[in-house]
């Protein structure tokens, strides 16, 4: 797991959004709809909360027990231990059913955080025994983290990000903003408002810039919720298509337009699993997503 480096620079932002995208649609690939609305009530503040007063071991086992339990691993039995190592948490992949998880040494004298740790690690487990991920480290740990924030463990993660003039923290291979907009992703999806539970005043904020984000993808043509600019754009970029047939999209926008046998279509981006949709251009219509079932009200 990573571990932002003390006295480095956070970094802000967007840059991952497509691989994020890419693990929302693979989440919903992999367990279904159904599936995914399993996990439709997030884990509770009280399961991680963790006080100075707490055995150390004993409190850790009891918030991977609880974490555990969210993520619908009922057989798994992780072992936590403590240690000196460079990143924040590792866990050891094995066919289980025990797996062994450390934590950095540091979590001892800062146990608020030690629940968002374990959910990141332990969401490699639920991964591993779902045969789930993406090529490469860096996909892959962002693979991580989406799925464990969609999932309803990742608020954790981003509420263990702190930021102020002489230090800083952040859990993760996501940004604040990309956590943020995850939470977003999964609070319409579910209609759920995480920000009550945030305790970080910079991990609201970040919140909110994801949310924005997310409310974004809402508001993208062909869907009718699409802002007057969009729809302009809309417009002018679909006179052009059937006017020159064949023509690249412009990847600066969601859509892109198609010749097909029966007419122009578009395609663009499920707003909730952002797997793409086609559809015939024929105006105002009602669609289906054919892989999270979400019901998309379109001006094509």
């Amino acid at each position: 797991m990573s571990d932002n480096s003390p006295g480095a620079p956070v970094v802000h932002g967007f840059p991952h959004l497509d691989t994020v995208r890419s693990a929302i649609t693979a989440l919903y690939r992999r367990l279904s709809p159904d599936g995914v609305h399993t996990y439709g009530t997030s884990l509770v503040p009280a399961d991680a909360a963790f006080s100075d007063g707490d055995d150390l071991h004993l409190g850790a086992q009891r918030v991977a027990r609880a974490l555990v339990q969210h993520l619908h691993l009922p057989d798994a039995r992780m072992i936590v231990g403590f240690r000196t190592m460079e990143h924040a948490a590792s866990v050891e992949l094995t066919a289980g059913p025990e797996y062994f998880i450390e934590l950095n040494d540091r979590f001892r004298n800062h146990r608020r955080d030690i629940g968002a740790a374990l959910a990141h690690e332990i969401t490699h487990v639920l991964l591993h025994r779902l045969g789930l991920e993406f090529p490469g480290t860096r996909d892959n740990e962002i693979l991580t983290d989406t799925v464990t924030t969609y999932l309803g463990a990742g608020w954790l993660l981003l509420d263990a990000f702190r930021e102020d003039a002489t230090s800083r923290q952040k859990l993760g291979y996501l940004t604040p903003e990309e956590f943020g907009y995850v939470l977003a992703q999964r609070a319409f999806a579910f209609d759920e408002d995480p920000s009550p539970w945030f305790t970080s005043p910079q991990a609201y904020t970040a919140y909110t810039k994801g949310r924005a984000q997310a409310l974004h993808d809402l508001r993208r043509p062909p869907l009718t919720a699409a802002g007057w600019a969009g729809r302009r754009r809309y417009a002018k970029d679909r006179r052009y298509a059937q006017d020159h047939p064949g023509t690249a999209a412009d990847p600066g926008v969601p859509y892109a337009f198609e010749p097909g046998g029966e007419g122009l279509r578009v395609s663009f981006p499920c707003p909730t699993c952002h797997q793409r949709i086609r559809l015939p251009v024929r105006g105002r219509t009602v669609a289906r997503c054919g892989l999270c079932r979400t019901r998309l009200e379109c001006d094509t």
